[in-house]
């Protein structure tokens, strides 16, 4: 097993790695909207997709792969009236089409409105 660590993604807020490689396939904790560089969220659901997208990439960069290697996406919501530029933004991102699954929560982190977990092979 391996820590996979960067700067480019947000750090843990608890006690939990950024993301794991393990026999070949790395799984990436659940990001949410937090600018690495800033500590900043975004506002609204669009920019806050697109940050929390950019913090998967970034980890997906540090363990040697990219978006095309995601074979699974689990996607949490604070709100499904979001559903639809939620996917607009994530389908940028994940063209390959994981699997996936994506759920609406009562609440998310920091009051995010997504939080993004992936799981890549290497």
């Amino acid at each position: 097993m391996k820590v996979i660590a960067t700067e480019q993604a947000p750090g843990a807020i608890g006690p939990y790695s950024q993301g794991y490689l393990v026999g070949g396939f790395l799984y990436i904790s659940g990001q949410i909207p937090v600018d690495p560089v800033t500590g900043e969220i975004p506002q609204g659901i669009v920019e806050q997709t697109h940050r929390s997208c950019r913090n998967v990439g970034a980890i997906l960069e540090a363990a040697g792969a990219d978006f095309t290697k995601v074979f699974k996406t689990t996607c949490f919501l604070a709100d499904m009236v979001d559903f639809a530029a939620f996917n607009e933004v994530y389908a940028q991102y994940f063209v390959s089409k994981p699997a996936r699954s994506c759920v609406a929560v009562k609440s998310l982190p920091k009051g995010v409105l997504c939080e993004i977990e992936a799981v890549a092979e290497l």
